[in-house]
């Protein structure tokens, strides 16, 4: 059997030994490295050892993880969300040294994957009105919707959104509060003003400014659609499954790690369904999320290097329209297990070993043949 390397964060990867991985099922990745013949190692990209060819691991060993200095895998999953440039290039110099890193970046900047689709005349439809977050573009943006949202341009898990509203003749601003992420606080601005902490976020993070969308509802609450797209075995896209992510009821952000719901996308579809009849057949909606995805992620793999996984967001209106919202390149598939797809979610698991496994066939066999059995202590 042939080692395979998964590439995980820090905190994730000090758990191993007591099974603490937060989001990162390992059991799910043993099972998936059985059925395609590979042991998963788990690194960290500071115990890679470019020189020497080696790395330090957890590998499983009975019913337990051991630190072992192995070969370096060939083929890695990135699980990672680095931040530092120094990072990005160290991944890049194991790419030129031979190594396959699929992922090979997964922070992706919300206005750049936006300029990508906007290249695309078939995708430009599905793209709510974006904008670079100046003072500027915000006044321009809300005389022209009344209803805008402004995140920030490398932010995840919903941190840091902030909604600006005009309803009953004044503007409100809507977000997190300050040192309770469990709480949301609505301003009531002045005339033509914006609060003074929104110019120094403004000053000191890239920000992007959208038209929000005005997405259906479930129980009066607005929901999302989280779509997993992967390449399997063969290198062929393909969508493994989706799941409603469901706003909770004090905020308008619906991701689960904010406190928001994962539901079985049919059963949220059809009461959304019975709510606005407008709303397309379900069969024929879902169909047309499978085909967007898979159109976006094609129009994305021209120009990110190594796409292999990742989790899209996309929105769906009372009318039946489908916008894109983002594009997660660490995709947290626990909203499967979540939302009661167990087979779904060990399916996420599965699809990157089974591409990791065409990869290694692929290769030369002094690349692969590599002994498993004799690690270098």
């Amino acid at each position: 059997m042939l080692h395979v390397g998964v590439m995980l964060n820090p905190v994730a990867y000090r758990g191993i030994p007591a099974m603490k991985t937060r989001y990162e099922s390992i059991a799910n990745y043993e099972d998936a490295g059985l059925s395609y013949e590979l042991i998963p190692c788990f690194l960290r990209l500071e115990d890679i050892h470019i020189v020497t060819g080696t790395c330090r691991a957890f590998v499983k060993h009975g019913n337990e993880y051991r630190q072992m200095i192995l070969p370096l895998p060939p083929v890695i999953h990135n699980r990672t969300l680095y931040r530092h440039n120094e990072n990005a290039s160290d991944i890049h110099r194991l790419v030129q040294k031979g190594i396959y890193i699929f992922n090979e970046q997964n922070r992706f900047r919300k206005d750049h994957i936006h300029a990508i689709l906007q290249e695309d005349p078939l995708l430009r439809i599905h793209l709510p009105k974006t904008l670079q977050g100046n003072l500027s573009s915000i006044h321009s943006l809300m005389e022209q919707t009344g209803d805008v949202v402004i995140k920030p341009s490398s932010g995840s898990v919903g941190r840091g959104i902030m909604r600006l509203r005009h309803s009953r003749g004044h503007w409100t601003l809507q977000c997190a509060h300050p040192s309770k992420r469990e709480r949301w606080s609505t301003l009531r601005l002045h005339v033509g003003e914006l609060p003074l902490f929104l110019h120094k976020r403004l000053l000191h993070v890239p920000h992007i400014v959208q038209e929000t969308i005005p997405l259906a509802l479930y129980n009066n609450r607005p929901f999302d659609i989280r779509v997993t797209v992967q390449r399997g075995y063969g290198g062929i896209w393909g969508v493994t499954g989706m799941f409603a992510k469901i706003a909770p009821s004090h905020t308008f952000v619906s991701n689960v790690a904010q406190g928001g719901t994962a539901r079985s996308l049919p059963e949220v579809l059809s009461q959304a369904q019975a709510q606005a009849a407008k709303v397309s057949n379900i069969a024929r909606l879902m169909n047309e999320l499978e085909r967007l995805a898979l159109q976006i992620v094609h129009r994305l793999a021209q120009s990110l290097p190594r796409l292999a996984d990742v989790g899209l967001d996309l929105g769906i209106t009372q009318e039946g329209n489908i916008f894109f919202i983002e594009c997660n390149g660490r995709d947290q598939r626990y909203g499967f297990s979540q939302a009661g797809m167990n087979n779904v979610w060990k399916e996420t698991y599965t699809q990157p070993m089974a591409y990791a496994r065409w990869l290694l066939e692929r290769m030369p066999s002094a690349d692969t043949e590599r002994s498993l059995d004799r690690p270098l202590y």
